[in-house]
């Protein structure tokens, strides 16, 4: 029960740090209600869980070569930058006895997993954290085990994913509009840097293999 329980530490500790989808979380939650923010939540976890099987099968080797590395930073680069500045644009347009969920909802799901799924430091950290968990779980466990410990990460990461929709949609009942559309443009900087950032690393990946 002890390990059950680190894993699931483990698996909100991974989710915790502040980033791009802590960020379009709480954009979201803002501007559309907790539904909204869980189903970007709830894409990055998808996401996640394509990398584990990923690294469980052992073709990270693939995603982690230098050109699917550069695809991904770029990509990730126009996903953040393109929803930053649809937040800042849509700042305005808040108020609070705005409908919730005005946004479809397949809508939120995809931007949550199309940030997660291009984001290197995703490969990077299941790779290390993940690869690492995987080698030592397996050569103390079964197979049956590694499936048990891996789904009390899952857990962790939706009981943050529940955490953030439920503090970004409170955000809306006890702010003013101005402030909520405030925070909105906060937020589309923050993920614009976020895209910055990648679209960078991208150019120095680019530099680094001519």
């Amino acid at each position: 029960m002890g390990v059950l329980l680190s894993y699931f530490l483990l698996g909100i500790s991974l989710a915790a740090p502040i980033g791009p989808i802590n960020a379009a979380q709480l954009n979201s939650g803002i501007k559309n209600g907790f539904l909204s923010a869980w189903l970007v939540g709830v894409g990055a976890v998808v996401a996640d869980g394509f990398y584990m099987m990923a690294v469980y099968l052992g073709i990270v080797e693939f995603i982690n070569t230098p050109f699917v590395k550069t695809f991904l930073w770029l990509f990730g680069c126009f996903v953040l930058i393109y929803t930053g500045v649809e937040s800042i644009i849509n700042a305005r347009k808040i108020h609070i006895n705005d409908d919730r969920n005005s946004e479809p909802v397949y809508k939120s799901f995809f931007s949550g997993f199309f940030m997660s799924i291009t984001n290197p430091l995703t490969i990077i950290f299941w790779l290390g954290i993940y690869g690492s968990i995987l080698a030592k779980t397996a050569d103390s466990y079964v197979k049956a085990d590694l499936v048990l410990y891996s789904c009390a990460i899952f857990l962790g990461l939706f009981l943050w994913d529940i955490t953030m929709a439920t503090i970004s949609s409170s955000f809306r009942k006890i702010l003013t509009s101005k402030l909520l559309a405030s925070i909105s443009i906060l937020s589309g900087v923050s993920l614009i840097g976020f895209g910055i950032y990648f679209g960078v690393q991208a150019v120095n990946l680019l530099l680094g293999n001519i």
